[in-house]
């Protein structure tokens, strides 16, 4: 539910691509919106402020935001249950889970924070079963698992601590209301047997890439871009800035379904577009 971290899938992306079978990736979910927290007093005027606070990081990552906000998110614990749950029943549907979930926010404007929400967002993800992921969303087991993620979210390392940077969300840890510290999000830690790095905040893929080559020099190859129709099959569903990064070809790919975002299409596979009622669609002009 981060926009710092929705801006940041288009690097992810590249490099979970670029990597894939020489890392092991491995999610914490960090609670951004916490059971905890107060209601606020106004709800409509939380909402204008922190659509515009969307949009005010829009302008620098590109990523897609709502039409329209229908509210600030209650609570990231029922996506996070469900995200977790979902990495149960594999890598493949535990991404496709997740991006559906980041969709309610920034594309659709209405955030999945009832668990009656998240797994409603889920619908149609192949090779998902549903009575599972609803089941597993409230077992014992995920649910320590995410309280396992929300504390280690608030034990970050000390080089994030304090952070120099000349990005625009450089990424230092953030207080919390305890006198504690949470990792700002997105943060990235690398781990080797001879050593970390921990990249905080948002950043290009050059800057991800050169902490991978410190850490283990050869082992970022070159990788070559998918066509367009091999990207959209792959991903299912992309943004302006991933496809511009993952994608090279004529744009788009047939079959594919524009949808309309606050500030440009986000991109859909036909199949997935079947499965996703609600938003307006416009025909793609060729780019």
């Amino acid at each position: 539910m981060c926009p710092w971290a929705w801006g940041s899938e288009p690097v992810f992306r590249t490099l979970r691509t670029a990597l894939a079978g020489r890392a092991r990736w491995r999610r914490v979910y960090a609670v951004l919106f916490d059971d905890e927290d107060d209601p606020a007093p106004d709800p409509a005027a939380e909402t204008a402020y922190y659509a515009g606070y969307v949009e005010r990081i829009g302008a620098h990552t590109h990523a897609p935001r709502a039409v329209r906000l229908d509210r600030v998110a209650a609570s990231s614990w029922p996506s996070s249950l469900v995200a977790a749950a979902a990495e149960l029943q594999g890598a493949d549907v535990a991404e496709r889970v997740l991006r559906r979930l980041r969709e309610t926010v920034f594309v659709r404007g209405e955030p999945a924070d009832t668990l009656e929400a998240a797994v409603a967002a889920a619908h149609g993800v192949p090779d998902l079963d549903p009575v599972r992921l609803r089941s597993d969303a409230v077992s014992p087991g995920v649910l320590e698992r995410v309280r396992a993620d929300r504390a280690e979210a608030r034990r970050p390392v000390p080089e994030v601590l304090s952070v120099q940077s000349g990005s625009p969300h450089p990424g230092a840890a953030k207080e919390t209301a305890d006198g504690g510290h949470r990792y700002a999000l997105p943060t990235l830690l690398l781990r080797t047997p001879s050593g970390s790095r921990a990249v905080p905040g948002w950043r290009p893929y050059e800057v991800y890439a050169s902490a991978v080559e410190e850490l283990c020099p050869g082992l970022r190859d070159s990788w070559t871009p998918l066509s367009p129709s091999e990207a959209l099959e792959r991903h299912r569903s992309l943004t302006e800035p991933e496809r511009l990064l993952l994608a090279e070809g004529v744009w788009p790919p047939p079959g594919a379904v524009a949808r309309v975002t606050g500030n440009g299409f986000l991109w859909l596979h036909p199949d997935e577009a079947s499965e996703r009622p609600g938003m307006r669609t416009e025909p793609p002009a060729p780019l």
